[in-house]
């Protein structure tokens, strides 16, 4: 394929998508009659979902996309587009797991353009990580855009939910919506603690209490139970009363449910015209009574929850200066601080709903938190910051050849790695190996060639280096007789390495290049 004077791409298993075609013809027609005849009914549904179908298998069946000298040419349904190859910036490939359990994965292609926007390829599409007809189609395009065009970048841009190239907006929008929730929640923080307030302080009605207040105090009154419905967990059961009086049924429990029997005299607690209370000779059955401190939690859980989308998409717009496919930090530090916040705050809303301002301890326990907030706040903007590639100054590798075990890996089959087997550096004590443990001894090393090895580049971690390297990780690109070799690890045991490599006589070229 890289020689290829033209790709094209065309859907896969026409035959079938021809069929859903035929198949959503004959939905629309159906739908029609049915329709027409006999008004919105169950076949009308159906012929409806046979149309959905055949029209998104009309689409997938006329997608096509082609490529020679003069330009990428794909079109759809009710598009069509060319774009020439000096206006192609880069090629890419967006990666995004359907099944992380089984590796499962989607790929597909985009463009980026050099007037900065992005247009998303209706094909080539693949659905496993090991695709040949995939990879070839993608090779062929590349390999015309290189022919006939000024590729920007020298490797394969690689776009996944781990790099700058991924959006933002759905996350800040996400974010958005949840502090619109929890902005709703706290609303009703006053009414809920006012109803409980009156429940608590709620008296038995007597003979001389108004008709007109005999809502806000409590009416007692004798039922006996016709029968129990016990349903299953999650689910409502009831409580049947003889004759509908005084009223036909409760929701409760299962346990209540089960424990209450058919013919028990019971005594029902009304108030504000439901029933608040079910007494009998073996149990008691009490409707929960939300209150201001359970709703105050609820409207903080949904601020704290607002914050982690809110943390991915401030991440993502530190890194707006970053590749496309470099690999952003980590928003695990600010998962920290929002579970700190929410060891304070949580029980100061459960414990102050509505009395924070008057209540000098509470006042205290939240200019104490928010302190806490902060610095947790200041130490995830530091751990999250970007940091740019480079080796540093040779440092001690060990005290008196005293063996070091650094955690790092090759991430090419080689014979000194062979299947990807070390996860470790071994340096000091003799040459450097790589070893499958973190030591101690070298038991199952296997020696680095250092004498055919030279250190091209360092870099920030990719799409392309896969999602097993940690976002803090650093590349260093390697030249191994010929083969190219990526070793990765964490900036300053990259740094050890690499100046080791250095002491041992390899030669190192450039290795501050940018990426």
């Amino acid at each position: 394929m890289t020689h290829a004077l033209e790709v094209t791409c065309r859907a896969r298993w026409k035959r079938t998508l021809w069929f859903f075609v035929g198949l959503g013809a004959v939905g629309v027609g159906l739908a029609g009659v049915r329709l027409a005849f006999r008004g919105p009914d169950p076949g009308a549904a159906v012929g409806l979902l046979f149309a959905a179908v055949g029209i998104a298998s009309l689409r997938g069946v006329t997608a096509e996309v082609t490529a020679d000298a003069r330009g990428l040419h794909h079109r759809t349904l009710l598009r069509r587009r060319s774009v020439p190859w000096h206006d192609i910036a880069d090629i890419r490939v967006h990666r995004k797991y359907t099944n992380t359990s089984r590796g499962e994965e989607v790929r597909r292609v985009s463009v980026s353009l050099r007037d900065g926007h992005r247009r998303m390829l209706p094909l080539p599409h693949s659905r496993s990580l090991h695709d040949p007809d995939f990879d070839a189609k993608l090779d062929g395009l590349r390999a015309l855009h290189g022919r006939h065009g000024a590729p920007k970048s020298a490797h394969l841009p690689v776009i996944s939910s781990r790099t700058a190239g991924r959006g933002w907006a759905a996350l800040l929008g996400l974010c958005v919506v949840l502090l619109g929730c929890a902005g709703v929640a706290a609303w009703f923080v006053p009414n809920v603690a006012s109803n409980e307030r009156a429940w608590k302080s709620a008296t038995p009605c007597t003979a001389a209490t108004p008709a007109t207040e005999r809502r806000e105090c409590l009416t007692t009154l004798p039922a006996v139970i016709a029968r129990t419905e016990a349903a299953r967990p999650k689910q409502s059961s009831w409580l049947y009363f003889a004759d509908n009086r005084p009223v036909r049924r409760v929701a409760v429990s299962e346990k209540d449910a089960r424990t209450f029997r058919s013919g028990d005299s019971v005594e029902l607690t009304i108030w504000r015209g439901r029933v608040r209370k079910v007494a009998g000779e073996l149990r008691v059955w009490r409707e929960h009574i939300p209150t201001g401190g359970e709703t105050a939690v609820v409207a903080a859980a949904l601020a704290l929850a607002a914050g982690f989308p809110g943390a991915q998409s401030l991440l993502r717009l530190r890194g707006r200066r970053l590749a496309d496919d470099e690999v952003l930090p980590s928003v695990l530090p600010f998962g920290v601080t929002l579970v700190g916040t929410a060891l304070w705050l949580l029980p100061l809303c459960y414990l102050h709903p509505t009395t924070l301002p008057t209540a000098p301890g509470a006042v205290a326990w939240a200019v104490a938190g928010t302190s806490a907030t902060l610095a947790l706040f200041i130490w995830a903007w530091r751990a999250t910051g970007v940091r740019k590639p480079g080796i540093g100054v040779a440092g001690k590798v060990g005290a008196q050849g005293q063996e070091v075990h650094l955690a790092a890996r090759f991430l090419e089959h080689t014979d000194y790695n062979p299947h990807g087997f070390g996860t470790h550096i071994v340096l000091g004590g003799g040459p450097p190996a790589v070893t499958p443990h973190p030591g101690p001894g070298r038991f199952a090393a296997r020696r680095i060639p250092v004498e055919r090895l030279t250190v091209k580049d360092v870099r920030r971690a990719r799409g392309s280096d896969g999602d097993t390297v940690p976002r803090s990780w650093h590349i260093a690109e390697l030249d191994d007789a010929g083969e190219p070799v990526r070793l990765a690890a964490a900036p300053a045991e990259l740094t050890r390495i690499v100046n080791e490599l250095r002491a041992a006589g390899t030669p190192v070229e450039a290795v501050n290049r940018e990426a």
